[in-house]
């Protein structure tokens, strides 16, 4: 069964008609969809497989802290290691959700450093992502180093310093097992 991780950013808290679209084709497919518990993009997704009263979906959140999950679905709880907070303590369950699934689609502002985390991780993994750039309202397909440059290269250039600063992207892109 094909297991699709579905992100964005918390400031998406809408979903527009393409991207409905590439998930009414994930439902047609019978796929398992991945999303995580952040109000923004998780709560939208959530919100629009909850209308479709589509059932193949597993909601990922930290143990004893479901902040979302509007159709009861299955749940996947995770620990965080001790003392963990802030940025590290969320991304424990984004991390599991690159690991289970074969490919992702992620929802981007160009701003949020989760979601960029997100894709970054799939491609580190080898596994196929389509980022919708929201400002640009366009999909990118990413299946490697050069495709990622593409994608920032289109975004705001304070934007790309940041990122490389707080995710130390430079260093991602030139470790291996990154294409």
């Amino acid at each position: 069964m094909t297991k699709v991780f579905i992100a964005g950013s918390r400031r998406l808290s809408r979903l527009n008609s393409p991207v409905k679209t590439r998930i009414d084709t994930m439902i047609e497919k019978g796929f398992t969809i991945l999303v995580g518990d952040a109000n923004g993009a998780d709560k939208a997704v959530q919100g629009y497989l909850a209308e479709k009263s589509y059932r193949n979906v597993v909601v990922y959140c930290m143990a004893g802290n479901c902040r979302n999950n509007l159709a009861d679905w299955p749940t996947r709880e995770l620990m965080a290691p001790k003392g963990v907070r802030g940025f590290a303590y969320y991304t424990t369950k984004d991390h599991a959700m690159v690991d289970d699934a074969a490919y992702g689609l992620m929802l981007w502002d160009g701003v949020s450093k989760g979601t960029l985390n997100n894709v970054i991780n799939m491609l580190r993994l080898r596994k196929p992502v389509v980022v919708y750039l929201a400002p640009k309202k366009v999909f990118q397909n990413l299946r490697s180093t050069s495709d990622l440059m593409d994608l920032l290269g289109g975004c705001d250039r304070a934007a790309v310093q940041r990122f490389e600063r707080e995710l130390g992207i430079e260093q991602v892109l030139h470790r291996a097992p990154l294409p």
